[in-house]
């Protein structure tokens, strides 16, 4: 095990080492592509020169190395094509490694996460709690249960009571006299006088007042 997580950080080196050293090629072979390039020019233009001097001979050995040069340089592209196969297959092989170890690394880590916690230590959790779920249930009916003197107090009794005594506050509240709104005021002419009615209030205390003293008398 040791070994091979040792070895991973070694591979991933040595795939990023030839992917340098592939760089660097690529870089070669395109400064080397520029420079024929510049050289099949230069020989087309000393070709021109030879043909405007009537040197036949000369401008066709300048075309010559024109082709040369060229065919030079479609070589150097088809290095620089297969480098760059390469680069990209390098590059996916690279992301695939890496995608497989991650989710190797995945695995491994589930399948710790699975022997750490295995399903019976689940159903023994899951039992424990529904005890102390029951547990806690019961205490609570046993703290909310009446003792003593209240225990002894009946339900039926109760609300029976309780009825009585709604219905004689319903029968009291029918017994009370309605109230009167008070009369509106009478607009009389001008002229004229308001005529109050006796004053009962003061007839009904002298009326009291007789009884009282003919039983006195009596």
């Amino acid at each position: 095990m040791f070994k091979r997580l040792l070895g991973k950080p070694k591979q991933e080196t040595n795939a990023l080492a030839t992917l340098d050293k592939l760089n660097e090629t690529l870089e070669m072979l395109e400064k080397k592509e520029s420079v024929l390039l510049k050289k099949a020019t230069a020989e087309v233009e000393r070709a021109k020169e030879f043909t405007r001097a009537k040197n036949k001979r000369a401008a066709i050995q300048c075309l010559k190395r024109k082709r040369l040069y060229e065919q030079q340089v479609e070589q150097l592209g088809n290095f620089q094509l297969r480098i760059h196969d390469q680069m990209i297959l390098l590059e996916g092989a690279k992301a695939t490694t890496e995608t497989v170890d991650a989710l190797r690394t995945g695995a491994a880590a589930m399948k710790a996460m699975q022997k750490a916690t295995n399903i019976d230590d689940v159903d023994k959790t899951m039992d424990e709690i529904n005890e102390q779920t029951e547990n806690m249930k019961m205490i609570q009916e046993a703290l909310s249960t009446p003792i003593g003197a209240a225990a002894d107090f009946d339900e039926d009794e109760l609300e029976a009571e309780l009825e009585e005594l709604e219905g004689a506050e319903l029968e009291e509240q029918l017994l009370q006299p309605a109230i009167t709104a008070p009369s509106a005021p009478i607009h009389l002419p001008a002229g004229r006088q308001q005529v109050r009615p006796a004053a009962q209030h003061s007839r009904t205390e002298e009326d009291e007042l007789a009884a009282l003293q003919a039983e006195m008398a009596l």
